[in-house]
């Protein structure tokens, strides 16, 4: 999807038949940072399109949610709509009370490009809300708003579309509010590939190995009690360990490694291929 140039943005008030409030569920938000972690690297955002239900009392619930693949830019927008219906096609199938009820972004507050996106999912559903979740903690805060948009004309003219914010109701049971808490006080620009997971482990392995060690030489010297339970745990894990030589331990390492090497290429390929074919689908759709 292409447009021109977004229009300014100005607050309003909403219509009445509009959403007067928002309730989400904690996964849709657990989903929407971890497609922020995964996002491709020269993306600033990701967007996607809520699923849920509209209450008789006039709020959105807001229960399931999916990545929908953008290109933007500062004056257009373009959207992988085949991608989209496709994944709305396969969540029917699933779950068919589960409707598109709006879309989100991760970011701070509304943006330029907001607008044109709005408008495709104005297209989509009569009265889209918009969520947007700040994953870059713009204001040391993981800021979580939600808005709904209206047509601002003078006469017969359209000059903007206006966005206000509505009241959110994020719905957390106890656990879910612990591991929210977590996730707010890790700042993660993007996931480790496989040789940096691998190093990390690595270390964490060395830093364990070196507490045993240092446990096993303070018991042999009296510094520190005898633990019955420590000791057969200790000897359990060492007997479970495969008995290798040297020369077969790095030919395992080495071979696991190369392995790994051609996973990661053959992977860049493939979103290689992925991220034309999806341009090519985009501009054939606009054209």
């Amino acid at each position: 999807m292409a447009s021109s140039s977004p229009a300014l943005l100005f607050p309003s008030t909403s219509s009445s038949s509009s959403p007067s409030s928002a309730r989400v569920e904690a996964v849709v938000l657990f989903n929407i940072c971890d497609s922020y972690v995964r996002r491709p690297d020269q993306a600033d955002r990701v967007i996607g399109t809520l699923l849920g239900s509209l209450l008789p009392d006039g709020t959105v619930h807001v229960r399931n949610s999916y990545v929908v693949p953008h290109n933007e830019s500062a004056d257009q927008v373009a959207i992988d709509i085949e991608y989209h219906h496709n994944m709305y096609a396969s969540h029917q199938k699933v779950n068919p009370k589960e409707v598109i009820v709006g879309w989100f972004s991760t970011g701070f507050g509304v943006s330029g490009g907001s607008t044109l996106i709005h408008d495709f999912y104005s297209r989509e559903v009569q009265n889209p809300i918009h969520l947007t979740v700040d994953t870059g903690f713009t204001r040391g805060e993981a800021s979580i708003k939600a808005y709904i948009s209206s047509n601002l004309s003078l006469g017969d003219r359209h000059l903007a579309a206006q966005f206000q914010e509505i009241p959110l109701d994020l719905r957390m049971i106890e656990a879910e509010k612990a591991g929210f808490e977590i996730l707010k006080s890790t700042m993660v620009e993007k996931l480790p590939n496989d040789l940096e997971g691998m190093e990390s482990s690595m270390e964490k392995l060395y830093i364990l190995i070196d507490e045993i060690y240092k446990y096993v030489d303070d018991v042999v010297e009296g510094r520190v009690a005898p633990d019955h339970k420590i000791g057969r745990f200790i000897s359990e894990s060492v007997a479970s360990m495969p008995k290798l030589s040297p020369a077969a331990f790095d030919k395992l390492f080495n071979d696991k490694i190369q392995d790994n090497l051609a996973l990661v290429y053959l992977s860049s390929i493939t979103r290689t291929q992925i991220s034309i074919a999806e341009k090519l689908n985009t501009a054939a759709q606009v054209l």
